[in-house]
This record gives structure tokens, sequence and C-alpha cells, in this order.
């Protein structure tokens, strides 16, 4: 019998002096466990040799039979750069955290007054650690230990959602739902999901009679912000499918809520926030669907800044410290909204760990749009590329955008 198999044991047998504990808790321990033992293996990279080979998954003896392991574990440098690819080809990571998917949009007509703002995905392929497109999905959330990605097909709102295995590339298993879903977030210890309900697309664009982006023609198409679609949102236990559903009322008159705002998880997962396009820029929610205060934890964030709290729960990611060009980003108390500290960064994306975010960031002269995914570290004027810089305006068709997870 070897180690894992004895916690395993182990833990059946407090199991049977307790409670009974959530299905898959066992098994939910041994992964973060795994996890924390190839942390502790992982050799810091310098900063000036970043870029390092991605190791394939390949077949491992335990406990008798084959495991496979995965390409995000087989490769335990802290820093995994490609400073070179843009959009990316092969797997980027920085400490705990990695790049597990990207998207690019596109706007596709459905009608003679109508298109649809579409996303498509290109998923990390655990078997050989290389980003791979697959547009059957609509949206992608990745689960902690990037094993399993929650899945939306296309023609949203859907009735259905999938348990994407990404060393297969096939759905394990649907959970079916009765409202329409649009929308999708893992809690951050992957036990749940927020799936956000919509009764139409919330990507649907319509045509206007007014020349929108100044190019001097009529005709362009936008959504439609005099009304929200949103209808709530379910909280899906992931190991046995129960989905609850709750009614969310959005009287959207002054245009505070995006034709899309989806729901995401709080920091401990009690509560579930959306953004609001003003003051106080997000609104809580507990799981029942009633308006809540904010935490005191977050209070002071903002829902696009998607970095949110460090994982010691001491300092928040902030806003910019300056203006849309600046390549400067506050880290903030999140008890009082203070700022302790200004990186460098235009817009903090993911904490790696408490010194160190991963930020969007642009050359100091350079585009706005051109930005590349960088390593930022608090005290520090320098970064670490990570990425190449993406082209273009937040518009163009290969613009793409990053999905994280910890690995």
């Amino acid at each position: 019998m070897n180690v894992d198999e004895l916690v395993r044991d182990s833990l059946r047998e407090q199991a049977a002096e307790q409670p009974p504990l959530e299905p898959g808790f066992a098994d939910r321990v041994l992964n973060v466990r795994r996890r924390r033992r190839t942390r502790r293996m992982a050799t810091v990279a310098a900063a000036t040799a970043a870029v390092v080979a991605v190791a394939v998954a390949v077949p491992l003896l335990e406990s008798g039979k084959d495991e496979v392991r995965l390409a995000s574990e087989m490769n335990k440098s802290d820093i995994i750069a490609h400073p070179d690819q843009s959009p990316p080809r092969d797997l980027i990571a920085a400490g705990d955290v990695a790049l597990a998917a990207y998207y690019t949009n596109d706007t596709v007509k459905t009608s003679e007054d109508t298109k649809v703002q579409q996303r498509t995905y290109r998923i990390l392929d655990q078997r050989n650690g290389k980003y791979v497109k697959d547009d059957r999905w609509s949206m992608v959330s990745v689960a902690p230990g990037m094993r399993t990605a929650a899945v939306l097909e296309r023609n949203l709102p859907v009735k259905r959602i999938g348990l994407l295995d990404l060393l297969t590339g096939e759905v394990d298993r649907w959970i079916p739902v009765e409202r329409g879903v649009a929308g999708i977030e893992f809690s951050s210890d992957g036990s749940k999901l927020v799936a956000t309900t919509y009764s139409e697309n919330p990507d649907l664009l319509t045509r206007q009679d007014y020349d929108l982006d100044g190019d001097g023609k009529k005709n362009d198409y936008e959504p439609d912000r005099s009304s929200s679609h949103r209808t709530g949102f379910y909280v899906v236990d992931v190991d046995t499918g129960q989905a609850d559903w709750s009614e969310v009322v959005t009287d959207n008159q002054d245009g505070i809520v995006n034709s899309r705002q989806d729901f995401a998880f709080s920091d401990d997962a009690k509560f579930v926030y959306a953004g609001l396009t003003m003051e106080p820029n997000q609104q809580f929610y507990d799981l029942k669907g009633n308006e809540v205060p904010a935490p005191p934890n977050e209070k002071y964030l903002h829902w696009f800044v998607q970095a949110r709290l460090s994982p010691n729960g001491k300092l928040a990611a902030g806003d910019f410290a300056g203006g849309a060009k600046t390549t400067a980003s506050e880290i903030v108390d999140p008890y009082t909204g203070k700022r302790l500290h200004k990186v460098r960064g235009q817009q903090l994306l993911a904490w790696v760990d408490n010194k160190r975010l991963i930020a969007w960031d642009i050359t100091p002269g350079d585009s706005e749009f051109h930005n590349a995914l960088v390593l930022v570290t608090i005290g520090s004027d320098k970064t670490l590329p990570l990425s190449g810089a993406r082209k273009g305006s937040d518009l163009s068709a290969d613009r793409w955008d990053p999905v994280f997870a910890t690995r």
C-alpha cells in the first residue's frame, strides 16, 4: 500500500467517526496534496532565463496501475515563459498559476439586424502542454488542478453544463439545468460552480441607425443597453450535480448592468457578486439571491480588476495608478482601500503568490493596445515577460484574452 492509499484510508476512517463529508472530499484533499508536493519540488528559474521547455504528459506507475501526469505538473519550473509567442502556443505559468486557456472574439451575423459576439477558445492540452483550438464552446472555466473545465455549448443560453476532461478532450459528464445558462465560474476550491442565467443571449448585438464608431457609416451593431436579460444564478455542486437556482431581478434603467454581467464567487465562496458600471462597482448576494453588504475584505475591490485578493488575503489588486497608457497599478489594503504599493502593470490579472502578480503591461511609449503578459513584483520596477505583445485594438478578431487557473 502506498502513501496516497494510506492517506485515503485514514480519511475514510475519520469520516466514519464524524458527520458525513461532501462527496469526493478525500480525492480533492489528495489532489491538493499532490499539487503541493509538486510545488515543493519546484526550482526557481532565473529571471534572465525564463524560457523553458514544456514536458509531455507520460504514464506514471503508481498504486499498481498507470496514472497519467498532466503537462502542467510535469514541468516544475517556477517560471515558464514564451515572450516570443503571441498568441501563445506553449504552456505559460508562474508559481502555482498557469494560463489554462485563452480566447479570441469574433462577430457572427445571425440576421439582417443582429450579430452575436462569439468567443473561440484555445485550451491547454494536458497531454503535450500546447494550446489547442476547441470551437465547440462558448464559455470555458478551468478548475484548480487544470484537469477539468466547465464548458457551455454554442447558441446561448444553454440548458446543460459540461465537465470537460482536459487530458482526453472529451466531456465526462453533463449537468442539466432548467433555465438557460450563459456564464460559468468555478469557486476557488473547485467544488462549486456559479452559473449565470439569462433569458436571451447576452452577447447579442443589434443594428443601430447612427454612427457608433465614428467611421462615417451608420448601421453599427451594439448590445442592448436599455434592459438586462439576466435572470439569476445557479449554485452547482460539482460532485453531485445538484443545481440550486436563485432569482435576481435586475433594474437596468440607468444602464448600471452591462448586457453580459456574470456572477462570480466571493473569496470564501459564501457569496456571489456581479459588477456594476458605476459606484459601488459591484453588488454581492447570498447564495439564495438576497442582496447583502460586501464582505469587509472585498469592499474596496473592483470587478474589472481580475486579480482581486492575494493568497493570504492581506493585499488587494487595485486599479490603474494613472491614465489609460499608464504602466502602473495599485496594491491596496482590502479593508480600507488605502494604497500600500504601486507596481508595474497596466492591468493586474492574477496573484502568483503574496509578492508577485501576472499583469498586462506595455513598453513605455508604445500603444496601450500592444500589451503582453508579464510578471510583476511588489517593491520592484522590473518586469519579466511571459508572452509576446498583443496587436490591434480591443475589437480585433485576433486579439486574445487569458483564462488562468492554479496548477
